[in-house]
């Protein structure tokens, strides 16, 4: 997971929640976005390298419907191709040792694909 500042320009890491079941994720949802007064979510959305939508982009659209439901708060899907191996990348040029790597992988790729949109949003 990750949040913006509060002018949107920059994304900072949270801790990753590790799913363990509906109830007790979308408390620990609601908890982050209470506690960093989120207005807005971006969703990663896993599409083909070719930009083709597949079953796990399917499950992401039913997500963020879900998470609309649930919080009431515009919900947005964000192409998430290679940000993973973008994340690794990063990690390995920063020295990060191959354990660390594995722990700080998802929270980098969240805040690339946060950042990303949050580019998307700039203007000229």
């Amino acid at each position: 997971m990750a949040v913006s500042d509060p002018l949107w320009i920059t994304a900072q890491g949270l801790p990753t929640i590790r799913r363990s079941n509906k109830r007790k994720d979308f408390q620990q949802l609601g908890a982050v976005i209470q506690e960093y007064a989120i207005s807005e979510i971006v969703v990663g959305y896993p599409l083909r390298l070719s930009g083709a939508t597949g079953t796990q982009s399917e499950k992401m659209q039913v997500f963020a419907e879900e998470l609309r439901r649930k919080f009431g708060l515009p919900v947005h899907l964000w192409d998430e191709r290679l940000t993973s191996s973008q994340a690794n990348r990063i990690l390995r040029d920063a020295d990060l040792s191959i354990k660390r790597r594995g722990e700080a992988v998802d929270r980098m790729a969240a805040v690339l694909i946060l950042q990303s949109w949050m580019e998307s949003l700039s203007f000229p």
